[in-house]
């Protein structure tokens, strides 16, 4: 029985920098159509791992998306099979939304053609459905920093690329544009067996949405799993120093923390 080639492989990747170890001897297979979410506290290398799947910094190790090895790839090959949604974007002066969510079209174009008319469809399609239709045609640069942040997810989208790595997606969303984003990537993964490779540092919502989480200390994998088995009090408490209540509901993992007052006992000292 033939096996299904795994839509990004990650095997035994590490990205040191002068004296420091970002990443040790990563192993990791993600599936076609599955959501994996990295968690892990501030330098543990989640950014790293997602820039080492994209291409964009080098690493030791084999990182191969759907059976071919990112080092074999031209950077339009690499963008036709990745999109890639960094925290911090290089956004171009004087560009309009519409014109900005267009660029994803790019590995899609011919060189030196302007998209067409249905390169444009798709992408209003795409405002659409990330709540910008109002802002088309408003200059990214005037635009609050979530409504860049739909933005730049907006132009990942239309890339139609079967693997998409978000870092931090709703890091400047409000409740409710984070709920709609979310819900979005989770119908395009179901819909159009597109697979996504995300960091989160909202426990709560990194479980409710991926398949899979994967826990990072320290450039190393501290556990992967479900959510039921990797949001524990215990992990998350030794691995973020953060006191913390875990509980269930509707089948949920809700991550908590647990604050003490000021005046209580737990702050005291003996």
């Amino acid at each position: 029985m033939s096996q299904t080639v795994p839509a990004v492989s990650v095997q035994q990747v590490s990205v040191h920098v002068k004296k420091a170890t970002l990443l040790n001897n990563v192993s990791i297979d993600v599936a076609p159509g599955e959501w994996l979410s990295i968690i892990g506290p501030n330098g543990a290398g989640k950014s790293t791992l997602l820039r080492s799947i994209a291409g964009v910094i080098e690493c030791a190790g084999i990182v191969e998306i759907a059976g071919t090895p990112i080092a074999h790839l031209s950077s339009r090959q690499r963008a036709g099979l990745v999109s890639w949604v960094p925290q911090t974007p290089t956004i171009p002066v004087g560009m309009n939304v519409l014109d900005y969510v267009l660029l994803g079209r790019t590995p899609h174009l011919h060189p030196l053609s302007s998209p067409g008319k249905a390169d444009i469809e798709i992408a209003r399609r795409v405002i659409d459905d990330l709540d910008l239709t109002g802002l088309a045609d408003r200059l990214v640069e005037t635009l609050s920093g979530g409504e860049r942040q739909r933005v730049v997810i907006g132009r990942a989208l239309v890339q139609e690329s079967p693997v998409i790595l978000l870092d931090e997606p709703t890091s400047a969303l409000d409740l409710g544009h984070q709920q709609e984003v979310l819900q979005l990537l989770d119908r395009l993964r179901s819909t159009g067996d597109r697979t996504i490779i995300s960091t989160m540092h909202d426990l709560t919502l990194a479980g409710q949405f991926a398949d899979r989480l994967m826990l990072l200390a320290a450039g190393e994998i501290a556990a992967t799993g479900p959510a039921s088995t990797v949001l524990t009090s215990e992990l998350i408490e030794t691995h973020y120093r953060a006191s913390v209540n875990v509980t269930t509901v509707d089948g949920a993992v809700l991550v908590v923390p647990r604050i003490h007052p000021p005046n209580s006992s737990a702050t005291k000292e003996p």
